[in-house]
């Protein structure tokens, strides 16, 4: 795991995770708006471009960040917030350790399993992974991921260095993810926030995610689809984390 650091080391810190197929570019623009008031933490996980480590599993993931958090933070930090597989990481991480953060902030996290989905990842990437060098098509599959153009340059060069098994690694992880029952231990103030055009089993685990911890905060974004109120809206959610912290 690498990381991209923001802000003066001295002020308090928050940690982004980026979403399966991103990397920290993912949230450069709120660490640019947030790095005179934070610390901000951008890793990249395992498997992604310019990581150091092929991807294994989410929980080696949660691991290696406690371990960074250890070392170099204290043992704790403010805030945790991730997206998607980033998402299901921070969720990993407070289940393994319930004091990790203060405050967490999970979007578009799926933590109900998909066994058919699971399935089809390797036959279908196995054929066409050579495809995501060609420039129109990853264009393309850009443009359904619904991110802001200006990303396209960042998303193309990373995309491509992705190998094919560290891309089918993450993407049955994300598909496979369950929420732990140490969750529910957790002492972190847990936000968690669904764009109102995500699917069905995102929402779903959205709420389940709410049962497990009813303290837990549902925050519903009228007309957003997945990740873009990361990716897309980096002042409303730089005020969203300066909401969350006060």
């Amino acid at each position: 795991m690498q990381f991209h650091e923001y802000g003066a080391d001295q002020n308090e810190t928050i940690l982004l995770l980026h979403g399966g197929g991103l990397s920290w570019w993912n949230y450069r623009e709120a660490a640019e708006t947030l790095q005179k008031e934070f610390h901000v933490i951008l890793p990249i996980l395992d498997g992604h471009a310019l990581s150091d480590r092929p991807f294994t599993t989410i929980e080696d993931n949660a691991a290696e960040l406690i371990s960074f958090i250890d070392e170099h933070c204290g043992g704790s930090v403010l805030l945790i917030g991730g997206l998607s597989l980033g998402g299901q990481v921070l969720l990993e991480t407070l289940s393994q350790r319930a004091d990790i953060c203060s405050y967490a902030l999970v979007e578009s996290a799926a933590v109900i399993p998909s066994k058919l989905t699971n399935a089809l990842i390797a036959p279908a990437f196995g054929s066409s992974y050579g495809l995501i060098r060609n420039r129109s098509f990853a264009k393309m599959q850009f443009e359904s991921l619904h991110i802001q153009p200006a990303l396209f340059e960042d998303y193309y060069r990373d995309t491509c260095r992705i190998k094919k098994q560290d891309m089918i690694a993450f993407m049955k992880a994300n598909t496979s993810y369950a929420l732990k029952e140490s969750f529910s231990s957790t002492s972190a103030r847990v936000h968690v926030y669904i764009g109102e055009k995500e699917t069905g089993e995102i929402r779903r685990s959205a709420e389940a995610i709410c049962r497990a911890l009813p303290s837990a905060r549902l925050h519903r974004l009228p007309t957003l689809r997945h990740g873009e109120f990361s990716i897309n809206h980096a002042e409303r959610y730089a005020d969203a984390i300066r909401q969350i912290v006060r």
